[in-house]
């Protein structure tokens, strides 16, 4: 379906040309599922988007051999690639919301891709009959809804059926699953299954290895550009040849990662609890009318502690971060912060005292005032004085970058600037709000030794909240299970994950692919 041989695609610019692509060669055989895994930068999501002709602006793409469906594409013009584009390959992407088009319904979206390629019949019918084919309940009703009407689960399925509409042989998934929900994930995954076994063929785009491990037939890793290494998936996962890949396979947590180092060998330090708790909540219940979001939720979290918080989305987790740090007040119940009342106080007695509870979001980037630079978003939380400098080095940032605005720097390096501003201040507990969701596994890995490092140096306590139950197993002492609202599950990390009481936290470990599992 796809012979590709000595694949470039450089960006030029004034100063210098970005070779993003670098001598590739690729085939995709009918049937089959060819996973591309790499960290951000390597190059997996272009050669992706170069198989449809949409490089992007200014790509020049040039290769000794370029076959899609057995024809030349590198004669395509602009009327060829649009033929490829939906009837030949389907495309679904990461982010849905930003895919899918806000002005226009479900419906529309869909049925747009069956008139460009001269369906016939009743369009309305097929719309339905695609949503139906990807699970999305009700379709009548959800074909009418615009893509901020709906889950984020919904909008992935909704991209999907958009991309099957005009029944094309190659699917191309470029991180599907990313920052989804683990339960969501898994109907995502389970979904891209049912096309697999209905014979389609897949490329999948991941830095998920058990994603991977769970779909694909072969491996390509990337990594500036080239691959590095390929082959049978299992054979690749379970016993990797190349320096590269044995380090992505390396940092993926897990339980079995406890206590270890991820980004490199070593162990990590824990401190021995010293009985001291830094925050306690008791009761927190926070109701919006008749909708209660947090029922009756008890937190405790010791000097020197990690707890996770995990859960899908909707179960009440960021609002009670948000509860604990003050953001918002509870309907009932308390909060205490380093022994002393922490809710019902006026915020001018909490102001000097907040600067010992920090928060890491999920988002660094918009948290961050766009017209600050590095330097002064961490100097601000710095007491008088302070240096920005040593700051910075301890989370491996150097000082080429003080003087660069958010939007200059990678996500990694965004999420560390975020965790230096919030050590600035020597806090005693760090509220960590999906703070390595959207990172690829090997900045992932820098980040969670570096939070485990800050713990076992400075003795600083973290929440950690996370739908990621891999990291979260890896991480934490403690673990609380939250759905809908309320806490139904809690206790030691290994003893909640490895002997499960409650239902609920039986289905969301059994919706986790581990790459130890998927190997199997």
């Amino acid at each position: 379906m796809i012979a590709i041989r000595d694949l470039h695609v450089t960006f030029p610019h004034r100063r210098h040309t970005v070779e993003a692509v670098r001598g590739i060669d690729l085939d995709i055989e009918p049937g089959e599922c060819v996973a591309i895994v790499g960290e951000s930068g390597s190059g997996k999501s272009v050669t992706a988007r170069t198989l449809v002709g949409l490089a992007g602006p200014g790509a020049v793409v040039r290769s000794a051999k370029f076959e899609v469906d057995g024809r030349d594409a590198r004669a395509f013009g602009p009327e060829e690639w649009r033929r490829v584009r939906g009837g030949f390959a389907g495309l679904v992407l990461q982010d849905a919301l930003v895919s899918l088009d806000p002005l226009r319904t479900v419906g529309a979206e869909i049925g747009e891709v069956l008139r460009v390629h001269g369906h016939r019949g009743d369009r309305d019918l097929r719309v339905r009959d695609l949503l139906a084919t990807v699970h999305v309940p009700e379709p009548e009703r959800r074909a009418r809804q615009h893509p901020h009407q709906l889950s984020g689960g919904l909008r992935q399925r909704a991209l999907i059926a958009s991309a099957i509409a005009a029944g094309p042989p190659l699917l191309i998934a470029d991180e599907p699953t990313t920052a989804l929900d683990v339960t969501v994930q898994a109907q995502i995954l389970a979904l891209l299954g049912e096309r697999r076994a209905a014979g389609e063929t897949l490329l999948l785009i991941s830095h998920d290895l058990a994603v991977v491990a769970r779909l694909a037939d072969r491996v390509l890793v990337m990594r500036d550009g080239r691959i590095v290494e390929s082959g049978g998936t299992a054979s690749l996962l379970s016993a990797p040849s190349h320096p590269y890949t044995q380090e992505l396979v390396r940092a993926v947590p897990s339980a079995a990662t406890r206590g270890r180092r991820l980004s490199e060998a070593g162990v990590v330090a824990a401190p021995e609890p010293s009985g001291d708790v830094v925050l306690e909540a008791r009761g927190l219940t926070k109701r919006y009318g008749r909708h209660t979001v947090v029922d009756d939720v008890d937190v405790r979290v010791g000097r020197g502690e990690i707890v996770g918080l995990v859960g899908e989305s909707g179960s009440g987790k960021t609002t009670v971060a948000q509860l604990l740090f003050g953001l918002v007040a509870p309907t009932a119940g308390t909060v205490t912060f380093e022994g002393e009342a922490w809710t019902g106080q006026p915020e001018r007695r909490r102001r000097a005292r907040r600067r010992h509870l920090q928060l890491i979001s999920q988002d660094p980037l918009s948290s961050f005032d766009p017209r600050w630079t590095v330097r002064k978003i961490v100097a601000e939380a710095l007491p008088r004085g302070g240096a920005v400098e040593p700051l910075l080095e301890r989370v491996g940032l150097g000082a080429e970058l003080l003087d660069r605005n958010p939007r200059q720097l990678s996500g990694g390096q965004r999420q560390r600037v975020a965790i230096a501003r919030a050590l600035a201040p020597r806090p005693s507990l760090i509220i960590c709000d999906e703070p390595v969701s959207a990172l690829d596994v090997s900045v992932q890995a820098q980040v969670l030794d570096l939070l485990a490092d800050i713990r076992a140096t400075d003795g600083t306590a973290m929440l950690f909240i996370s739908h990621d139950l891999g990291v979260v197993h890896h991480l934490a002492d403690r673990v609380l299970v939250m759905h809908d609202g309320a806490v139904v599950e809690s206790g030691p990390v290994d003893d909640v994950f490895h002997h499960p009481r409650h239902d609920y936290t039986r289905e969301l470990l059994a919706a986790v692919p581990t790459l130890e599992g998927e190997i199997r």
